[in-house]
């Protein structure tokens, strides 16, 4: 038979000090009446006061309807510090008012945005007070229109823009965006005097996806300055610089990688396809891909890529420190479409600077045939 035996009160102290303390289970504070109003709220704003109304209650509404507004001049809209999973729509038609100044004329930014216009509506950018002629080179003082900045996992859709006094719509630092069915309408700056109204220019962004984009404008339709993984698909683009990468070079971000341009129309434009490295800057352009893009009513160049940009179209000399690689051509359509005075394909390369280029049924026809290409990589050609 054992003993029994009693444990010292002091040594059950101890024991209890070492026993494990098990936390309690963390429990959050369900949203108050207000916050949950808040997030339920649907806000009109309309009229003179419509631009200064919605920036200042921005954070209030968790639904922001533009009805109407008519920004007075030297003001942007601005909604760029949006609560998450905010939605904006524009009813009616919203206008700017004229002033010389750099703008921009409206700013969105925030996570889970979604924009959309409403049937039927609108932006009008007024353009035609600025147009000059000279875009963002002299003249008038002009604003950018749409900074679509900083925005992450957000959508654009539905969107009519009329009339943009230089570049419409700046991608910058988005992350996870799709923009769809936007038009960008300045067909009136064709013969008004419109110039440099880049239809959307994106930079430092990654997942940028873009379809069904209507673009009339007098610069480039698309202009991927720096970023990755862009698509820009089912597209139409008239009047303008065609479907651009760049240019690359002199910016804080000089990478431009995995961009595709698929199942689009570029006509009555001054390139088709281009792509434009800096002369003497350092960057990278790699895995560009055109595929299933026709082209007609081309005036310069069905399909340019050059080394040697300096401010303008094969001005330099071409240089290396912006490599070209992996570049895709495939179903390109352009037979006759190139005006007999253009010329069908133009490529400048620094010796060795491009390669890993792979062309597939490239029919670009209509113009002459470049006698001063330089550094065409195997696999492409300059008599295409």
């Amino acid at each position: 038979m054992i003993a029994s035996r009693s444990i010292p009160v002091l040594a059950l102290a101890a024991l209890s000090i070492a026993s494990p303390v098990v936390p309690a289970p963390e429990i959050t504070a369900a949203p108050s009446p207000a916050e949950i109003q808040k997030r339920a709220t649907s806000c009109t704003f309309s009229g003179s006061s419509g631009a200064s109304l919605a920036s200042v209650s921005q954070k209030s509404c968790s639904t922001i309807v533009l009805s109407n507004v008519a920004v007075p001049s030297g003001v942007t809209l601005n909604l760029s510090d949006l609560e998450d999973d905010t939605t904006v729509i524009f009813e009616g038609t919203t206008t700017w008012g004229y002033k010389e100044w750099a703008g921009p004329l409206m700013q969105i930014e925030g996570s889970h945005i979604t924009i959309k216009g409403a049937s039927g509506a609108v932006l009008n950018g007024n353009g035609a007070e600025w147009w000059d002629g000279e875009g963002g080179s002299g003249g008038k003082t002009k604003p950018k229109f749409f900074y679509a900045h900083d925005l992450t996992d957000s959508t654009i859709s539905n969107l009519y823009i009329q009339n943009t006094p230089v570049q419409a719509i700046s991608i910058d630092n988005a992350n996870s965006l799709i923009v769809s069915g936007v038009t960008i309408d300045n067909r009136a700056g064709d013969t008004g005097g419109g110039k440099n109204t880049d239809g959307f220019d994106i930079g430092d962004s990654t997942g940028v996806t873009i379809t069904g984009a209507n673009v009339y404008n007098q610069d480039d339709c698309v202009a991927v300055n720096s970023g990755t993984s862009i698509t820009f698909s089912g597209g139409v683009c008239s009047g303008g610089h065609g479907l651009s990468i760049g240019s690359v070079g002199g910016r804080s971000d000089n990478t431009v990688e995995t961009v595709t341009f698929e199942n689009s129309e570029v006509k009555s434009s001054s390139n088709g396809i281009r792509i434009k490295a800096t002369e003497g800057d350092t960057g990278t352009i790699k895995g560009i891909t055109y595929s299933g893009i026709t082209l007609s009513g081309i005036t310069g160049y069905g399909i340019l890529i050059e080394q040697n940009y300096d401010g303008g179209d094969l001005k330099g000399t071409p240089t290396a420190g912006i490599p070209i690689t992996d570049v895709t051509l495939s179903n390109i359509s352009g037979s006759g479409g190139v005006q007999s005075s253009a010329t069908n394909v133009e490529i400048v390369c620094a010796s060795g600077a491009c390669s890993s280029w792979t062309w597939n049924n490239v029919v670009v026809t209509g113009g002459k045939t470049s006698t001063n290409c330089q550094g065409v990589p195997s696999g492409a050609s300059c008599s295409a």
